[in-house]
């Protein structure tokens, strides 16, 4: 047990000199702009990573998106059932109209989109990530 414990002594030396510089990726979000700076490292990530789950970043990606949705879950109050009934939600809390996501295309787009007869796309969904500062998995 000795040596567990002086190698566990010698590993929390190391995170305690690199925690400093990698912080910010693995802190647990207590603000709007601690979400906002995991959100775009988290699109970073995801732009990098693809689904390649051998990908050397994979398990970042994952914790990172692990402290998104925590944060998600406890501060945006919406319906998960479905990438229509949260995007009608952000819509209603931010007093938008269709021709208001012009992002996504011409207001018959958006209206398809929000009566389900047409799926988001990837461009479409990053496009909305951004404009109301959520995480893509919202909109997934």
């Amino acid at each position: 047990m000795e040596g567990v414990n002086r190698m566990a002594s010698a590993q929390l030396k190391k995170i305690e000199t690199t925690w400093p510089s990698i912080s910010y990726a693995l802190s647990v979000p207590h603000t709007k702009k601690d979400y906002e700076r995991l959100c775009a490292l988290l699109d970073e990530l995801i732009d990098e990573v693809k689904s390649d789950s051998k990908h050397h970043l994979a398990s970042l990606m994952e914790t990172v998106g692990i402290l998104v949705a925590d944060y998600e879950d406890k501060h945006f109050k919406i319906d998960n059932s479905s990438p229509v009934s949260a995007l009608k939600f952000l819509m209603n809390e931010n007093g938008l109209s269709q021709s208001d996501i012009r992002e996504i295309g011409s207001q018959g787009v958006v209206s398809e989109i929000l009566n389900g007869k047409r799926e988001m796309n990837i461009r479409q969904i990053k496009a909305l990530a951004q404009k109301f500062s959520v995480s893509p998995s919202v909109f997934l």
